[in-house]
Formats: C-alpha cells, structure tokens, sequence
C-alpha cells in the first residue's frame, strides 16, 4: 500500500519494525511505528529545536498488520517531529483523514509546545455551509505542538515496586502536581508547579509524616485547555482532556526532560510512599465531528473511536464530552494497556486511578465486567501488579456501576461520600446507611472474594466542596467560572454551620471545627481505603466554589500562608487519626465483618466481629434502624474475632467506635470490655470535643456522656 514514487522532497526512510509503536531510539537512529488501518500514505514531518520549522520529510515505507513502519538512521533523541496520514475524506464512512493536519504521534513519549487555537486545525472549513463534510486544505503545523524524541535511560535508585504498600494499609492522598505547590514557601518560586517542586524534601516529608501511602496525582498526562475556556480568561486546570498518553504535561515540567518526573518517582519511593495516577482514557479532546484534527481523528478516525453504527459521521458520546475511545479495537485497547505498562515499567508509578472507568468496560452491548480491557487487566502480568482504582460511573446507558467491577479492582464509593455528609448534617433515617458505609460497604462489594480494600471511601475529592468549604457555605459559589453559577452540582449535603462563608462568630468557627473533626475521624476509621483531599487536612478553602476545574489560581492553589492556628490544629488531629488506623488492626480488617456469632481461637462461646450498640447499651434491632431520628449509635470492633482463615491464638485489640450527630450530649452505656468483662476498663483514645485530650480509662460499668455532634473511638488495650 505504500507509494513506489514519494512526492518531490520527501525522502524514504529505512524499512525498520512495526513494533514497539512510536518512536525508539536505539543508539543509531530513531524507529518509527503508527498503526492505521484505512491510511493510504504516512509522511514523517521533522522539526527544528525551536518546533517552528520543518526539516526533512520521510515517508514510512512499510506497511505490516496495519501498521506503518519505517527507520530514520542517525537522528538523536530531542527530535522533533509530527505526522501527515493520507487516506480517504469521507465523514458519512466515518473516515476524516487530511494531510495537511499535523497529527501528534498517539505513542509519543514527550510533546513539546502548547496547541494553539486557529481554524487551521480543524479538518473541515469552520463556517463552510456544508459543515464537516467540507474539507479544508490550510496547513494546522504553525499552531500544533511537536512530538518528541526521548532516551529513556535513567540511574533509578529505587528498585521497581520494592516497597508496596498493602492494600489493607494504603491511605489515598488526592492531590493537584501544580497547584499543591504554587504556593509553597518552602519550594523554590522557579520549580513551583512542577514536578521538581512537587519532589523538595519539605513537600515529600510533610506528606509522608501525616501518614497518608500513597499520593494520586490529578492528570499529569499531556492535555489541552479548549478555546471556550481560554476565551473567559480560564484553564483546563484539572487536566480531564488528555491528548498524549505517553507523554507529561509540559507546563507541569520545570525542564525538558521526562528525567524530571523520575526524580520525583524515586523520591516518593524513597520515603515508602507510593505514586498514582488519575488518568483519561475514555475521550480525547478532539470532540464530536465537528472538533478538531489533532491526532487520532486524523489517523483513524474510524478505528479510534466509536461511532453510531447507522450514521458514522456522528460519534458516540458515552462521556459527555463529544467522543468516546473505542475499546472494543484490539489497536485501541493495545494503545491504552501499552501505556498502562509504560508508566508502570519505564515510569515505575504504583497504580492507577480511572476517570470516568464504566468507559473502559463498555462493548457494544453495553458495561461488562468481563469485557476487554478489563480482561486484560486481570491477566497482565505488569498490570496484575499495580493498584488499579475505578470510577466507576459515566453518563451512558447503565453506567452506575459501584460494585460492578471485578476482583483487583478497588472503586471509589459516592455513596460512602453522600451518606456520610448527610449523617452528620443532621439529615434524618442515615443510621442503616451510614453502618453498612463503615463495614465498607459489603452489599455492594463483597462478591467474588474482593475484599473491603475495594471500597475507596471519600468525603470529599476534586469535584466538589473541600472539606472546610463543606461545612461553611449551604450553596455552591461558582461566579468565578463565567456560567452565572450554573455549572457543578447543586445537591451537596452540605451545611453552613449558622452562616454562609467566612464569619467571625466564635460559636460558628467551633463548630465547623468539630464538624471536620467528626468527618476526618468518620472517613479515616471506616472499614474500606481512605481517599483524603489534600489540603482537607488544614481546612483549605475554594470559597465556595464546588466545580473548580477551570481555575489555574488561588482559588484551586493551595494557600499555604493562610494555614493559621486553626488550620495546624487540624492537621494534628488529622496525624493522630491515622495514626490510630495504622495502631489498631480491626480498623483495617481484611475480611468483611459480620455480625453473625463465631467461634474464636482461645476463648470461651463464640463472638461476633462487629456489634451494633444503642445509647441504652441494647443491641441495635430493625427498630433502631428504621427509626429516622435515629443519630447516635456505636460500633463494636471485636479483636477476638478470626481476622483470617488462618487460626491464631493472639488477639487485637476491640475497638469502639461511638457516633453523635445529635446537637445534644447524650449518655452511652458501654458494653462490658471484651477480655475482663463488666469490671473492665476502656481506654478512650480519640474525642472529637477535646482533640488534644490525652487518653484516659474509662470504666466499662459507667455510662459516658458524648457530646453533641462527635465522635468518640474507646480501645480495649493492647
């Protein structure tokens, strides 16, 4: 298929391989490899340093198993470089190739240059009366950025995964590369923002001395901010627009070299943390059929994406977004789990987050577990390995599915997010819901031997409130995004605490203290993985803003100077909760617990693994639950229970676990101590009250008075 005769000034190159895709180095030149399978002709464009002006042209000779293959000898990493497909313009067979679109490479490993917006880019006559069936012959090279050769080679210290982190013990730490550091007095102002920034000894070690795992990276994948948000001044700050899957953010990188982010790799190993990333493999933002031609619409429009079986001029849009990545290809799916491996094995990150991840396991049929890419999953030996973390929701047909993902796969749990809120903003009949919440969630997740890890429990994530913004507005504040406050959800379970956004009424600030306080211990003593916001630890406010995606500035940066007294305080409660969970083994127990009574290694008559408690001290019946005025109840973590199949003589301590969401004390009648009975002595270790309270005994006899909206957690001893 390819042409014996090239176009004056176009030379062909070697024959080379068709695999690995993209661009090798290999010491003697660069191999190139792009699969289509409806092109005609693929023209190798190659640029000079400054990406403005083209070099050379080559041709790609061969054409193996749809992919097409050639070998530029002597030509050295740093190169720049971009794509011309030829092939049939034919919007109505699903077919939109033009050679005058420069394309990325879809296995570029660096991309230098930001897109510029121009009607250039697009592969039909913006304004042309017939739409995208027009077809524009203008030139899109000025206004696109280049791919770039690398040399992957790097001086690693850290072993690949040496230090992994159990699933049992993983604490999830949400945050944004650029904007956790803007801000940072203690990050040089030239690296902040940057990977380099993020990998300062003073950003590392804070985050590793909070006891936090593991660190999720917002998108760090090259991605693009649409003319619609540029035009308002505004940013696609999150990075939900990924156009490389290979290749880094340039603006998050303080240097040229992909060695940066690396670095920051082996730094976050070094202090037994570990890396994941949230990553966009549902859409491009190419859009609909009337967006632009930056890579894979021009490549095979057909093959990359799915479009309506009866009129493939117009695209599936499962996402929302215009477009939707067509898993079912096998080169698609190839594309997708051969970046996966990318950052896994070159990049040595720990596991993966999945926007929109119901995308990912959806056939023409619709949602299935068993589908392609989650099979693949499942059996790679690379993949296997690694934390792989769904969200698993999007806006096509069917496409709630928390709890529908199979074995190896954790979720995150909206539901833990909405009924917790609403417990403790004093919502009525959340009692059933909140303790199924805090035994992680077993009516969904325990299926097929998946364990409680599965459930990823958050109060709060990017989208949406903070934390201290939960507790302080009624109402989403989002003037600062330029839709009149439309946008971002309205439905927050949130409560002010008396007043709408800042105050300096004493009453007020106490009690959103408490509030956080009561939420922090809720979400990081629940049974299931916690996932913390960064900055939810100190009180980092939005100003009310629920949907801050487009905000590249102080709304979205942390703020480090306004951290304050209030804000240290917390962030010590937050340290010491953690470090409870990390102390006490039942509040990370790797079995679902169960109320049913069973046999226990060493003890006399059986026990249950968790107890359900009213204030009176009876257990909790279908009364308690169905009563909705019911807010205060306890949980009764028994240590003596199997916490294997394995038997042991050995025990954990017993926790229990009292919620108050009730504005008033109420008196606890405690249950005996499980190992010395009625004159036994609890030892109350946590008080949302008195956050720097010391620990002190409690007797089992006596009833405790909690105070209004806390949380008490009582331990049975070592």
């Amino acid at each position: 298929m390819s042409e014996a005769h090239p176009s004056p000034g176009v030379q062909v190159a070697e024959e080379g391989q068709p695999f690995p895709r993209g661009a090798t180095f290999t010491g003697e030149g660069v191999n190139f490899a792009l699969f289509s399978a409806h092109a005609t002709r693929v023209e190798l464009c190659i640029y000079d340093d400054s990406g403005e002006h083209e070099t050379a042209r080559w041709l790609l000779p061969e054409y193996t198993d749809e992919v097409w293959h050639g070998f530029v000898p002597g030509l050295q990493p740093g190169a720049r470089y971009g794509y011309r497909v030829h092939g049939p313009y034919a919007p109505l067979e699903g077919h939109r190739f033009n050679p005058n679109k420069l394309l990325l490479d879809p296995y570029a490993k660096a991309v230098m240059g930001e897109l510029r917006w121009a009607p250039e880019l697009f592969g039909y006559t913006l304004g042309h009366p017939d739409g995208d069936l027009s077809f524009d012959e203008r030139d899109s090279a000025p206004f696109m950025p280049k791919s770039v050769v690398v040399d992957s080679r790097f001086q690693w210290r850290q072993p690949l995964r040496g230090k992994r982190v159990p699933w049992d013990r993983t604490v999830l730490y949400e945050l944004h590369a650029r904007g956790f550091t803007m801000r940072h007095p203690g990050v040089p102002e030239e690296l902040r923002g940057t990977f380099a920034g993020l990998a300062q000894d003073v950003v590392l070690d804070r985050i590793r001395d909070l006891g936090v795992t593991s660190i999720e990276l917002l998108p760090i994948h090259m991605h693009v901010s649409q003319q619609t948000l540029l035009d308002k001044g505004l940013a696609n700050f999150w990075g939900y627009d990924t156009l490389g899957f290979f290749a880094l953010h340039p603006a998050y990188m303080a240097g040229p070299w992909i060695d940066e982010f690396k670095e920051l790799v082996d730094r976050v190993h070094a202090r037994g943390l570990e890396l994941i990333l949230d990553v966009v493999y549902n859409h491009t933002p190419e859009g609909n059929e009337l967006g632009p031609t930056l890579c894979f619409k021009g490549i095979d429009n057909a093959s990359y994406y799915r479009l309506m079986p009866d009129e493939p001029r117009y695209y599936i849009n499962d996402t929302g977004t215009g477009n939707t990545l067509n898993l079912s290809h096998p080169r698609v799916l190839q594309m997708v789990t051969d970046s996966l491996r990318y950052w896994a094995s070159e990049m040595h990150v720990d596991g993966f987050r999945f926007d929109l991840a119901t995308i990912l396991g959806r056939e023409p049929h619709g949602f299935d577990e068993g589908g392609g890419f989650l099979d693949s999953c499942l059996q790679d030996p690379v993949l296997s390995s690694v934390k792989l973390i769904a969200e698993p929701w999007d806006c096509g047909p069917g496409g709630y599915q928390v709890g529908g993902f199979p074995p190896g796969w954790a979720e995150w749990n909206d539901r833990f997010r909405d009924t917790v809120r609403a417990f403790w903003k004093g919502d009525e009949g959340q009692a059933a819901a909140l303790s199924c919440c805090l035994a992680a969630s077993a009516d969904r997740f325990k299926r097929r031997g998946r364990r409680p890890w599965a459930s990823v429990n958050f109060i709060t994530a990017h989208d949406g409130f903070t934390l201290a913004d939960l507790v302080s507005y009624n109402d989403k504040h989002n003037d600062a995004n330029g839709e009149d406050n439309r946008d971002g959800h309205s439905d927050n379970r949130s409560w002010n605490c008396g007043a709408e956004g800042p105050t300096d009424d004493a009453e007020v600030l106490e009690l959103r203290a408490r509030q956080q306080r009561n939420l922090l211990a809720t979400l990081l003593l629940s049974q299931g993985t916690p996932m913390l916001l960064a900055g939810d630890e100190f009180g980092r406010t939005q100003q009310g803003n629920n949907n801050a995606y487009c905000q590249d500035n102080d709304i979205s940066w942390v703020q480090w100077d306004a951290l304050g007294e209030a804000g240290c305080a917390l962030e010590g409660f937050t340290r010491r909760v953690l470090a409870l969970r990390s102390r006490y083994p039942v509040l990370r127990r790797g079995r679902f617990l169960s109320g049913d009574p069973v046999a226990a290694e060493g003890v006399e008559g059986e026990v249950k693994a968790v107890t359900w408690l009213a204030p009176d001290g009876a257990e909790m019946d279908a009364g308690h639950w169905d009563d909705p005025n019911t807010r205060c109840f306890g949980m009764l973590i028994d240590g003596r229970a199997p916490a294997s199949a394995v038997p042991r003589a050995a025990h954990d301590a017993s926790v229990l676990l009292l919620l108050n969401a009730w504005h008033e004390p109420i008196d606890f009648a405690l249950p005996p101590h499980p190992r010395e009975g009625e004159g036994g002595r609890w030892l109350k270790v946590l008080d949302t009250m008195a956050p720097d309270g010391e620990a002190q005994d409690v007797a089992a006899d006596e009833p405790l008075t909690l105070g209004g909206r806390s949380v008490v957690v009582l331990a049975s001893g070592e």
